[in-house]
């Protein structure tokens, strides 16, 4: 059975979760922390629930056999669309981005006008609608996929004029709206955090889901006694389902590790 020393799980379809490890890390730096990302099938974004949910269970599995006593499902659209599937199928508290997204956009809105941002299959999905709709009745969420948020993160385009531009596009409908806190939906967007607030403006607070999610894990393993006691720091290991270079390369990006160390595996049919 998982106990305090065993290790937190955390799975995206790509490596934008890296950016909840760097949360959790940061939060949590005794815990020991085991990263899969789907990279053979990304993006998850773009496919059906229930290839979704099949994937994501394939993760989770992958995770529980090193033995992981938590499970944080760091991909939004998984989060969105297979939460229910992985905790009717495992016994292991998981976690997902959503909840704690919406909790802190409704803590921090005074208008009750909130924007989302993330993949077509979060949009879509209504998610954040409605976990924020059920904390605070009567709020105005307006969402809006940002499909090109990704590839520009993964292509280390950060600050280019292209960035710049296509925030414009994607985003001057918040200004328009006049939302006083926007979501980042998708775990690629905290490293656009600085264009994003740019375009949207000082008036618009913005929560990152990786900081919001880290908090999360933190109370949940408090609660439930499963903190890890060491005052040793904690390790981290960090496996791929493909392209182990071109991640290695995304992940000094994400986590400012030089020496990151990644070990190619497979997940069903992958």
């Amino acid at each position: 059975m998982p106990g305090r020393s065993s290790p937190v799980g955390v799975f995206d379809s790509g490596v934008g979760g890296l950016s909840v490890i760097k949360a959790l890390m940061e939060r949590l730096p005794h815990e020991d922390y085991i990263y899969i990302g789907d990279t053979a099938r990304l993006p998850y974004g773009t496919k059906t629930k229930s290839t979704i949910a099949r994937f994501s269970i394939e993760n989770a599995e992958f995770l529980l056999s090193k033995g992981v006593k938590l499970v944080v499902v760091a991909c939004n659209s998984a989060s969105a669309t297979a939460l229910d599937a992985l905790r009717a199928r495992f016994d292991v508290p998981i976690i997902g981005v959503i909840k704690p997204g919406a909790d802190a956009a409704v803590e921090s809105t005074t208008s009750g006008s909130i924007g989302v941002i993330g993949t077509e299959a979060t949009i879509n999905s209504g998610c954040y609608e409605h976990e924020i709709l059920r904390l605070r009745p009567g709020a105005r969420v307006l969402g809006k996929p940002c499909p090109l948020f990704v590839p520009l993160v993964e292509e280390s385009w950060l600050d280019d004029p292209i960035t710049h531009q296509v925030a414009e596009r994607y985003l001057a409908v918040f200004r328009a709206t006049r939302v006083d806190v926007l979501i980042l939906g998708c775990t690629h967007y905290p490293l656009l955090a600085g264009v994003i607030a740019d375009v949207v403006g000082p008036g618009t607070a913005i929560v990152d889901s990786a900081s919001t999610v880290a908090g999360a894990v933190e109370r949940l393993l408090i609660k439930m006694n499963l903190a890890n006691d060491s005052d040793s720091p904690g390790t981290h290991k960090f496996y791929v389902t493909d392209l182990p270079a071109k991640i290695k390369r995304i992940g000094r990006m994400f986590l400012g590790i030089d020496d990151l160390s990644i070990e190619l595996v497979r997940l069903g049919a992958s």
